[in-house]
């Protein structure tokens, strides 16, 4: 995707550039070249104050993208999981009111904390955890992710979580805090399976992995009551995303566990009885909807979750799902 960058951020790029260029001049020593490679240094992520700049600049585009409705104003900010809950909605949003969103209400964010990982490689990420006037005493939880020096931060994650259920991280000395790679063995759970176990125990109810709340067995029940609806068949199909800017990322915690934010895929089919119709969906499924319903309609949806993952053996090891954002992104009727 080509990007028109703002004076700011070259001036930004530029100094980055810069930053690099001193610190490989610096690492060529009388012994030999020594070169520092970006991809293999462990740094920080980023600073407070550009990770601060990220939220803001974030802020200010998803605000403009809600009042137009018009996803080409946030497009630059968001990616993964959000990019396809959020360009879905304001397609929908445009497509039942052309002259923007009339009922817009700006997102404000205070009382913001920084929780920067110190680590090798790309993806380069850190979390903000903020209040918001939405939401209620709901924390926000954005995860913002780049792949490069010249490239933006972007959001790939955003949940909504108890302000008590936001865990302590580990850091060191200077505040830094730790990255829990995909494939970790020292958790309950790998963070790379955990879509995978989710979407399974989403299916079939069975296992231990997770613990009963909301977004498992409070989940499962809520769908057995749809089912149960008169005139009607439904159908649940749970996938896992995993990989590019759907992967999963991972701040171990002081206790020894992690944080993770993953993401998965559902499709929900209705299919009426011989005889009937189905009810009339509300007008953002019909916006986002192709074909004509006739008998069924299938509704595909974007989830991105924020769980607690124990560290392998600890008592009561079970993965809790502190919250969920789900969004409904196509829709097909037949």
């Amino acid at each position: 995707m080509s990007r028109n960058r703002s004076p700011r951020r070259l001036r930004n790029l530029d100094r980055r550039v810069l930053i690099a260029a001193s610190v490989t001049a610096l690492s060529l020593t009388a012994s030999g070249c020594v070169v520092v490679h970006g991809e293999r240094e462990v740094l920080p992520a980023t600073t407070k104050a550009e990770a601060a700049e990220a939220l803001r600049e974030f802020t200010t585009a998803y605000n403009k993208a809600d009042k137009a409705y018009d996803s080409s104003l946030d497009a630059d900010h968001v990616t993964g999981p959000l990019a396809d809950i959020d360009a879905a909605r304001l397609k929908a949003g445009r497509a039942n009111s052309p002259q923007g969103n009339t009922a817009h209400t700006p997102l404000k964010l205070s009382d913001a904390k920084y929780t920067i990982p110190k680590k090798a490689g790309w993806p380069r990420w850190f979390v903000a955890d903020t209040a918001a006037n939405k939401g209620g005493t709901a924390r926000w939880l954005f995860v913002f992710t780049r792949d490069g020096l010249d490239e933006p931060f972007q959001v790939a994650y955003l949940t909504l979580v108890a302000p008590d259920d936001v865990p302590q991280f580990k850091t060191d000395t200077d505040g830094w805090a730790e990255a829990v790679p995909a494939n970790s063995t020292e958790l309950s759970v790998a963070p790379r399976q955990l879509s995978q176990d989710y979407a399974t125990y989403l299916e079939s109810g069975e296992g231990k992995t997770f613990a009963a709340g909301a977004h498992t067995s409070g989940w499962r029940t809520q769908r057995t009551k749809d089912a149960k609806k008169p005139g009607r068949a439904t159908q649940y199909i749970d996938e896992s995303l995993t990989s590019g800017d759907y992967a999963p990322l991972a701040l171990r915690t002081k206790d020894g566990g992690a944080l993770v934010f993953f993401t998965t895929r559902h499709f929900m089919k209705q299919t009426a009885y011989a005889g009937t119709t189905l009810p009339d969906q509300n007008a953002a499924v019909d916006a986002l909807t192709t074909g004509e319903v006739k008998q069924s309609l299938t509704m595909e949806f974007v989830s991105n979750e924020v769980a607690l993952d124990p560290a392998k053996g600890a008592d009561g090891a079970q993965v809790s799902v502190l919250g969920r954002i789900q969004g409904l992104t196509a829709a097909k009727g037949e």
